[in-house]
């Protein structure tokens, strides 16, 4: 199926239930090129919807349009049903969500001065501020810097005030547009792992622009996939990573091995595809003589020494070859092989690796199970 029409087909069954945001025909154009080109979307009440994308991709220009700071050049934005009319008045709109940027545009004042200020710009009674301030001060762990400026913070310090501004607001939605990227690895994991218990606890609908695969797994009840302006997958989490809709969506999510092939018979739930000499089973029954493109996570391929897993495993597929390229990539070791012109990747830890004495020209076997394999169909 087409992916843009399996969007539309998934968002049309979505509006049915309980929409708090929803988008028709948006385009925007900048400079005189199509930045972003989305038929239809929509977030759910309670529900954290992650877009991800690679860099300029049109992630910020979507969050931008949503937030009303930047007009769109066509489409309709409804919230709870009712059309939001961005150049007319504004404001009742935007006094219902909250935005949490990159960088956290915190004022020279104190912490406590900064989160506070949405509620006295609202008139909330400053009898009433300091409880509401210091419980989100203190569910975000910043508490104690109540009364230390702003310009003094941390980089990760920072960006938990900036949340706590979001979040004394109690909002109806929440955007918010890549929180963890300018910080570093340990002080962005300690801040998604706050956050999430946070969103999911209250049900609050938000919307969280990122290019980080991680961070959209963690956060996410729902993924939509943009590349060049347009959504090309939406769905839930285990739907975009374990069956990509497109070759482009298959790349972003970490699929490292797509190599092309024919459908040669299909029986009993099997499918026999040739890829290139080689034969090889997958799940599902698909037409013969249809063109595909067979996909694989490196997690999903077992590599060994040639001849060591004779008899040791029930992986339907083993294509033998050489490593042609052996990298470390953090904990894990990162495996190209070369299987008579299929060049395969996986990952394997570092001591598995050590203990099997891979190296570049070692003759190797490649196996993996016909489940592990995601077929995509090709026009």
């Amino acid at each position: 199926m087409n992916a843009r029409v399996s969007v539309a087909k998934t968002e049309a069954s979505v509006m049915k239930a309980d929409m708090v945001l929803e988008v028709h025909d948006l385009q925007l154009a900048l400079g005189g090129r199509l930045v972003l080109d989305i038929p239809t979307l929509a977030v759910r009440e309670g529900e954290v919807l992650a877009i991800i994308g690679p860099n300029g991709s049109g992630k910020s220009s979507l969050l931008q349009v949503l937030a009303l700071l930047q007009p769109p050049t066509a489409g309709r934005l409804l919230f709870r049903g009712e059309l939001v009319d961005a150049r007319a008045n504004p404001l009742p709109y935007r006094r219902r969500l909250a935005v949490v940027f990159q960088e956290p545009l915190l004022l020279s004042a104190s912490v406590y001065d900064n989160v506070s200020l949405g509620l006295s710009l609202r008139g909330y009674p400053r009898s009433q501020m300091k409880p509401k301030v210091f419980h989100w001060l203190e569910r975000l762990g910043v508490a104690h810097l109540a009364r230390r400026p702003a310009s003094q913070l941390s980089g990760g310090e920072a960006q938990r005030v900036s949340l706590a501004r979001a979040l004394v607001l109690e909002p109806e939605l929440l955007l918010l547009d890549e929180p963890f990227s300018a910080l570093d690895a340990p002080t962005r994991l300690a801040l998604q792992e706050d956050l999430e218990p946070i969103l999911h606890e209250r049900r609050l609908t938000t919307i969280f622009v990122t290019h980080d695969r991680g961070e959209a797994l963690a956060l996410g009840d729902r993924i939509a996939v943009l590349i060049g302006g347009r959504i090309q997958q939406l769905g839930t989490p285990t739907e975009v990573f374990s069956s990509p809709a497109t070759e482009e969506v298959a790349t972003f999510v970490g699929v490292e091995t797509i190599l092309p092939g024919e459908v040669l018979e299909a029986h009993e739930g099997l499918s026999l595809v040739a890829v290139g000499s080689s034969r090889l089973e997958v799940a599902g029954e698909h037409a013969p003589g249809q063109r595909v493109l067979v996909c694989l996570r490196p997690e999903d391929i077992t590599i060994a020494p040639a001849g060591a897993t004779a008899g040791r495993t029930s992986a339907r597929n083993c294509l033998h070859g050489h490593i042609i390229r052996l990298s470390p990539l953090g904990p894990l070791y990162r495996v190209v092989v070369d299987c008579d012109g299929c060049t395969l990747v996986a990952a394997i830890t570092r001591r598995s690796c050590l203990d099997l004495g891979l190296e570049v020209g070692l003759p190797v076997a490649a196996t993996f199970k016909a489940v592990a394999v995601h077929v995509i169909e090709r026009d």
